[in-house]
């Protein structure tokens, strides 16, 4: 960078993904650059996801205000970048989650770092899906709670992948239940 220079975001994104394995875009921001979002944000935080725990740079952070998640969503037996590309619109750009697999992300964050009321409202507006897409993701995913959640709330939504959701949910033993950080139980029957 030059003296008066202005770093862009989508460069500085490229740039730390040669460094950090499996950076991309994720989660809820992936979903709002895809076209689904609840609500517009004065200034959103950029959800970056990588496969190896660390931190931003200073330098990034500083600048785009950010979270980064390292979580082991899917097995290690699915392709790394499977549900990962650019925009169409910047094809020379960051990888971006595809909608199945960001939705994925954001329900494994509810609850901890994402509201239940937002996400909820989020995945409304996700009617359609690629349902190959989704079951593949579906089926290397072994956390029970983004299982349930995605069934029980397409179920709910009336979403016209509900029944696939179901039919590839893991399903554990019994209730499934967490206490959120605002005190409430979530519950996610069987």
């Amino acid at each position: 960078m030059f003296p008066n220079d202005e770093l862009q975001r989508d460069p500085c994104l490229k740039f730390l993904a040669k460094r950090i394995p499996g950076l991309h875009v994720g989660g809820k921001t992936a979903l709002a650059w895809r076209g689904f979002r609840h609500n517009l944000s004065s200034r959103e935080h950029l959800v970056v996801w990588g496969d190896v725990r660390r931190s931003l740079p200073d330098w990034f952070a500083g600048r785009f205000p950010c979270r980064y998640v390292s979580k082991n969503l899917f097995s290690k037996d699915l392709p790394p970048a499977f549900g990962l590309q650019s925009l169409p619109e910047n094809p020379d750009g960051p990888l971006v989650s595809v909608p199945e697999r960001a939705l994925l992300e954001m329900l494994t964050e509810v609850g901890v770092k994402q509201g239940v009321e937002e996400a909820r409202n989020i995945m409304e507006s996700v009617r359609s899906l690629r349902l190959e897409v989704l079951t593949t993701l579906l089926e290397h995913c072994p956390q029970v709670k983004v299982h349930r959640l995605c069934a029980q709330w397409a179920e709910e939504l009336n979403l016209d992948w509900a029944t696939l959701a179901r039919k590839s949910c893991k399903q554990g033993k019994g209730r499934w239940s967490t206490r959120l950080k605002d005190g409430t139980t979530l519950t996610l029957k069987p």
